[in-house]
């Protein structure tokens, strides 16, 4: 684990290990991170793709289909982390380094605002760079 994400606490443990089940693409272990009722939202987006995804099953359906998208990520980097006023809330800037089969290698930047509860992520907001990602897609 980053030191970065360490000095975060649960918050931060929780999100490092969004990023290994991102790497592996795995569905069942990203379904133990998320509470039932969950949140993922995406402030930044397309017209025609969904910006809130409400509950965990609506959340995994929506990631599970993005992995078969051109799209592998390969590691991330912390560019800067923050505690905030709430202890189960903090701030991630981030970037996603991986390869795109219709581009090549990729970088994707992206902010995470990360609320847990109870050891699992509660609320998620996702604010990634839409048009790196577009340009990642092709």
């Amino acid at each position: 684990m980053s030191e970065e994400l360490r000095s975060l606490g649960e918050p931060g443990r929780l999100l490092e290990r969004v990023r290994a089940a991102s790497i592996k693409q795995s569905v069942s272990e990203m379904a133990r991170l998320y509470a039932v009722d969950a949140v993922h939202e995406f402030p930044f987006t397309k017209p025609d793709v969904a910006s809130r995804l409400a509950g965990r099953d609506t959340i995994l359906e929506f990631i599970a289909a993005g992995w078969k998208g051109p799209l592998k990520y390969e590691r991330y980097q912390t560019v800067s982390a923050y505690t905030t006023n709430d202890p189960d809330t903090i701030v991630v800037q981030q970037d996603v380094y991986g390869a795109s089969s219709t581009t090549g290698p990729f970088l994707l930047p992206n902010l995470v605002v990360l609320t847990v509860s109870n050891g699992e992520i509660q609320r998620f907001r996702d604010f990634v760079n839409i048009l790196a990602a577009l340009e990642a897609i092709g």
